[in-house]
């Protein structure tokens, strides 16, 4: 039986051969500058494309039938699937391959374990952003073994001609850009709920699937080998289902993985924040005053951003650990309720409900920009926004940088891997952190694209330090930052 430590953090495991992170002396790719692949497109190629996109550009709302009501078939690929149009799928292969290009650990990935095939066997039910990059993720899966279908977690940020590349490519998706709430829960039921195929591994963003399975088909849990959650919002539900002594399978908290919290949720959303609202409002941010909700690593990133275009910044916060780091930083903390009537921006990133509320609402001055960074609109009271514009700025009004969307997906597949490969015993009912080496290897996947070059201890450093000289080379609690558990996505 493997012990474990108080942190929840996860038990020792067997690295696999092709696990190896490469250092300097070692044989490899890193002493030639890091190249990118540029594909060249001749003119019938260019005709074909440009055709396309009027394609997809003219697939608009005029159609204004559910999916779920039309009959739908594919020439290649599952009969089993609900999207926008079929028709878009070459389309969507194009942005599929574009974001390839941008996701180098995905792709090693596939060449170093494709052949062992680790998740052979998987039947992986998925429940996340249904983009360029998140299909890269699911066909890495496919590729390593596994056999998947997929619903979105986000009922706006769905690529219509994604999901139809994806289901071409032969993985059954329900979803589509604009679902309904009604509509949103049916196809997370279809995408569970089927007689011929049982998944035996979950992945999550949100923990909506999760609780869905809970609720509807808790006789799947019989059969399930684990869950691998990516948000915080998943992470609470799970940390309550385990208090409460009713998890029925091993979790793995992505979330809280150092590549997650430090690449994912600062970096990302440091470029994300100010993209999605120059998209959706042209405002000019210097001089303005932006309250942000919120100081972890999410928080920071959007801080940071605002603060370099000239925004005057304020803080919110209810863990004194971050309110001091925003402190430091040079942030005033205050209560939103102090400042509400003079502000120009407000922006969630906290992850918990009934941040800004109607009675903050009432006392903004007209024009005041209400935005939310988190993982879903609970932050906001959405019913009565109508007097301000709101937007939910963190996909649904930018792109994702797919190379900080290959760091979360590649962890995201290696917490899979080590789930379904775990032997009984390692894990128990329980929710657990990403082994720290597989922290490390995800990180270490991703130095090639810039020629980084590692540099390896000696044998008297590493017994100086009392570490292996080929990591892991942090403890498993120590988290390379102050984590706050009241932060995003």
């Amino acid at each position: 039986m493997a012990k474990w430590d108080s942190c929840g953090s996860s038990p020792a495991f067997k690295q696999p051969h092709w696990m190896q992170i490469p250092f300097t002396g070692q044989k490899q790719e890193f002493n030639r500058p890091p190249t990118r692949t540029v594909r060249s497109m001749s003119q019938s190629s260019t005709d074909s494309f440009s055709k396309l996109c009027v394609a997809v550009h003219s697939d608009t709302s005029d159609d204004e039938s559910s999916p779920r009501d039309k009959l739908q078939k594919s020439t290649k690929g599952p009969s089993d699937f609900c999207i926008k149009n079929i028709s878009q799928a070459d389309f969507g292969r194009k942005e599929i391959e574009m974001a390839e290009q941008e996701m180098p650990a995905l792709m090693n990935l596939r060449k170093r374990a494709g052949g062992e095939k680790p998740l052979a066997g998987a039947k992986v039910v998925g429940c996340t952003h249904i983009t360029a990059q998140t299909a890269v993720l699911i066909e890495t899966l496919a590729a390593l073994g596994a056999q998947c279908r997929w619903a979105a977690c986000n009922i706006f940020s769905t690529q219509n001609a994604v999901a139809a590349a994806l289901v071409k490519a032969g993985i059954s998706v329900f979803a589509w850009r604009g679902e309904s709430e009604d509509e949103f829960w049916w196809c997370i039921d279809h995408c569970v709920g089927t007689e011929t195929w049982q998944p035996n591994m979950v992945l999550d963003d949100g923990g909506d699937l999760t609780d869905w399975i809970y609720k509807k088909y808790p006789e799947l849990f019989k059969n399930l080998k684990g869950v691998v959650e990516e948000s915080i919002t998943g992470i609470y539900r799970l940390y309550q289902l385990s208090k409460a002594g009713r998890l029925s399978v091993p979790a793995m908290n992505v979330n809280d993985s150092v590549t997650k919290q430090k690449f994912d949720n600062l970096y990302f959303c440091k470029e994300s924040v100010l993209e999605g609202l120059k998209r959706t409002t042209d405002i000019m941010f210097g001089g303005k005053q932006v309250v942000v909700c919120g100081y972890g690593e999410v928080g920071k990133g959007c801080c940071a951003a605002l603060k370099a275009l000239g925004a005057i910044v304020y803080v919110t916060e209810v863990d004194p650990i971050c309110a001091l780091q925003a402190c430091m930083d040079g942030f005033r903390v205050i209560k939103l309720s102090e400042i509400v009537r003079h502000i120009d921006m407000v922006i969630t990133c906290t992850g918990i409900k009934n941040v800004v509320m109607r009675e903050h609402l009432d006392k903004m001055k007209n024009g005041c920009i209400v935005c939310n960074m988190g993982h879903s609109s609970s932050e906001i009271d959405l019913v009565k926004t109508h007097v301000v514009c709101a937007c939910i700025a963190a996909l649904t009004c930018s792109t994702v940088p797919s190379f900080v969307l290959s760091i979360t997906a590649a962890t995201q597949a290696m917490a899979l891997i080590e789930l379904y490969n775990a032997p009984e015993g390692r894990y128990n009912k329980d929710v657990y952190l990403l082994p720290k080496k597989m922290d490390e290897y995800v990180a270490s996947l991703h130095l090639p694209i810039f020629d980084a070059h590692l540099t390896e201890l000696s044998d008297d450093q590493a017994k100086y330090m009392g570490i292996s000289k080929h990591g892991p080379f942090k403890p498993n609690y120590y988290r390379h930052k102050l984590l706050s558990h009241i932060d995003k996505h």
